[in-house]
């Protein structure tokens, strides 16, 4: 055959097999992978892709499931509630078959946040020790890799790796912390699956469509078209201009041997890790229906400065979360910030503080959690190295509300107050077996009770003095005659020490409901 014909030839049979359908073969999304952890006692969905029309068969111990791909060649499987064990393999079969291996049955737990929950365990601490003793292969971790969206995702890229001292320094810490204390109470597997990117804002982890639902967060939505229609276009023309400036600094400064200033950022683009909604479908949207247990939270600083926004944005997150798995209201935990940056000498308004109070109000939803650890922040360092605290008062949180374990598990809480002449009486709840004093690397004062101040009808706040009556705190000042209001650890970074004898920290309060730096003109 002439060659010329012979090539035709082969073209076009190439063309002809090209036209047709191609076969797809069964496949799972990423969080179906050996070593994975399954949620015990519910239904577990199983979902991936097939050629329109397979039937694809599930199977784990004594249970099958068999569904059929439909014309986009989705499926899925509900699996029935299974107790805690393992390790078990899962099959998957079409016209291929896929075998899960070393699979556990326990608790899976969402952590998720900024960069105070992607802190490593390597960056710690305690991390020397800690790794050294990380032996448990049945708490395992599933990192979901770091992209956003401006439409869901419909898989991530990860892998579950069981917990040793060589996996875990990159797990993150709190997460760890976290699982690590609830394996071992609980003594069932424990799965992670930490999705979390440093430096964003709660409305990024939340959908759009639950934003426009309110006037509140609608707001955000206006003032991110405003910014990309209006404001970014002219910091994109601005940009090189600030890099040239910056390079002529930067050479000045090396010629005198000085630490040249940091390079300017590139303008945030209008879909980025930023953008509302847009972490929500890269790194969400993506994990749902997964059977989970719950969810753990630590974010806020990005928000700092919009807490009264907060207060509508952070609930609507979480329910935004909980409709979309819909596995009712499970349980979500969080960590209330800490203390960071200058310790002031006089009290004021602060906006760590209203955020600080954002976060307590969440708590009116139901299954909720908050670890308060006010006393373990740096003032110079918005990621503390201690991340056992955060994890590990979660997790008591956890054990004691959902899963009827007696134990202390949170502070002194403000309760009430009632005037008694020049002084007010604190109420608490949470009291443990008795109000204590603690001494921190903030409050070193061993006998005084610190944290307090005090006001009248003129909202000036000043110092107070403050003791133990019993269960509840009297609070006092010689410059306030009839007071009307008071704060406790009102402050970014403030000094204070009540506690509990169980050595669980008051989370930071105000008996007053006065307009704060964060909030709308008008309210």
């Amino acid at each position: 055959m002439p060659r010329r014909i012979r090539t035709t030839t082969l073209l076009t049979l190439y063309a002809l097999f090209a036209a047709l359908p191609a076969v797809a073969e069964v496949s799972l999304p990423a969080l179906f992978c050996d070593n994975m952890v399954l949620q015990r006692n519910i239904s577990i969905p199983v979902w991936g892709k097939a050629e329109p029309g397979e039937q694809v068969t599930v199977a784990l111990c004594d249970q099958k499931a068999t569904a059929t791909a439909d014309d986009q060649g989705q499926w899925m499987v509900k699996l029935g509630p299974r107790t805690a064990g393992g390790p078990y393999e899962m099959t998957v079969k079409g016209d291929n078959e896929i075998t899960i291996a070393n699979l556990l049955i326990g608790d899976v737990w969402i952590c998720s946040g900024q960069s105070n929950m992607a802190l490593t365990v390597r960056s710690t601490r305690d991390a020397a020790k800690d790794i050294a003793a990380a032996n448990y292969p049945n708490l395992r971790l599933f990192t979901v890799d770091r992209k956003f969206s401006a439409e869901p995702r419909e898989d991530v890229a990860g892998a579950w790796v069981e917990c040793s001292p060589e996996t875990v320094p990159g797990f993150s810490a709190t997460a760890y912390y976290f699982g690590r204390k609830m394996h071992e109470v609980l003594g069932v597997p424990v799965g992670l699956i930490h999705s979390s990117w440093g430096g964003t804002p709660a409305e990024a982890w939340t959908s759009r469509s639950k934003l426009a639902n309110r006037p509140v967060l609608q707001a955000i939505l206006d003032r991110w078209e405003v910014y990309c229609t209006e404001q970014y276009p002219k910091l994109v023309e601005q940009y090189p201009a600030k890099v040239a400036a910056w390079e002529k600094k930067a050479e000045a400064a090396k010629a005198n041997g000085e630490k040249p200033p940091r390079k300017p950022r590139p303008p945030t683009p209008p879909v980025s890790q930023r953008a509302p909604g847009c972490l929500y479908n890269g790194m969400i949207a993506p994990l749902i229906p997964y059977a989970i247990k719950g969810a753990i939270w630590y974010q806020g600083e990005a928000n700092a400065g919009r807490a009264w926004e907060y207060r509508t944005l952070f609930p609507a997150m979480i329910t935004d979360w909980r409709q979309a798995w819909g596995q009712g209201n499970f349980p979500f935990l969080w960590v209330q910030l800490p203390n960071f940056m200058a310790i002031k000498d006089q009290p004021s308004n602060s906006a760590w503080a209203e955020l600080r109070e954002a976060q307590a109000l969440t708590l009116r939803l139901p299954n909720t959690g908050m670890a308060c650890i006010i006393e373990h922040g740096e003032a110079s360092n918005i990621h503390p190295k201690n991340k056992r605290p955060a994890g590990e008062r979660m997790a008591l949180w956890a054990l004691a509300r959902f899963y009827g374990l007696h134990m202390p598990y949170c502070g002194p809480t403000y309760r009430s107050m009632r005037i008694e002449g020049n002084r007010v009486r604190i109420y608490f709840d949470h009291v443990g077996s008795r109000l204590a004093r603690r001494v921190t690397t903030n409050a070193p004062y061993p006998t005084a009770l610190t944290g307090f101040a005090i006001a009248g009808k003129d909202r000036k706040f000043v110092w107070a003095h403050a003791k133990f009556d019993g269960d509840t705190v009297i609070v006092w000042s010689e410059a306030v005659r009839k007071p009307v209001a008071v704060r406790y650890a009102w402050a970014d970074n403030p000094v204070c020490n009540l506690f509990n004898a169980e050595g669980l920290p008051a989370p930071p309060f105000r008996t007053d409901h006065w307009p704060g730096i964060t909030w709308p003109k008008g309210k």
